[in-house]
């Protein structure tokens, strides 16, 4: 049987070595890449994201794989999801591909059942959400989305005048 509590001081200072440089060149790596890289998830980013962690384990833990090879896989990733970033703000069937539009949730005093049921979002996230913006009554709302992110935003009612922030969200007229 396999030594499962010490192999040996070698792979020991092996695995710090890798694991600390590794850590160095994914940070510097992400600081160089922009906001983006680092910004809150949608599920594209999130793929992203868990492949990096996945890339920097490997490196630091298998023996068959250098440092050299798990910051050109870092790298790579970064640059995929850099580019595609770049693409889909200026190509309208990338920015499709990668991400999702808003949802709207809540309309008026009404919940959109169908909506939330494809969505998979319950009154009580509704609620929760509307108590942590500060918002004592839903009839304070006009609206509520589910952002790309998974956030969801309430929209108090609006005042004329005001420009609204929801121009991307597809509302019933």
């Amino acid at each position: 049987m396999e030594n499962i509590w010490f192999e040996s001081w070698e792979s020991l200072i092996r695995t710090i070595c890798l694991t600390t440089m590794g850590y160095i060149a994914m940070v510097f790596l992400l600081r160089v890449s922009g906001k983006r890289t680092l910004s809150k998830m949608n599920a594209f980013d999130f793929i992203v994201t868990i492949a990096l962690g996945s890339c920097l384990a490997s490196v630091a833990l298998n023996k068959n794989i250098p440092l050299t090879d798990g910051v050109t896989a870092i790298s790579l990733f970064i640059a995929f999801q850099y580019l595609l970033t770049w693409l889909s703000v200026r190509k309208k069937e990338v920015k499709s591909l990668i991400t999702n539009s808003p949802s709207l949730i809540f309309y008026k005093g009404e919940f959109l059942y169908e909506t939330m049921k494809k969505e998979r979002i319950t009154v009580e996230e509704i609620y929760r959400s509307g108590r942590q913006q500060g918002i004592s009554k839903l009839d304070e709302v006009n609206m509520v989305i589910l952002e790309t992110t998974g956030e969801i935003t309430l929209i108090q009612k609006i005042h004329r005048g005001t420009k609204p922030t929801f121009e991307d969200v597809k509302v019933p007229r």
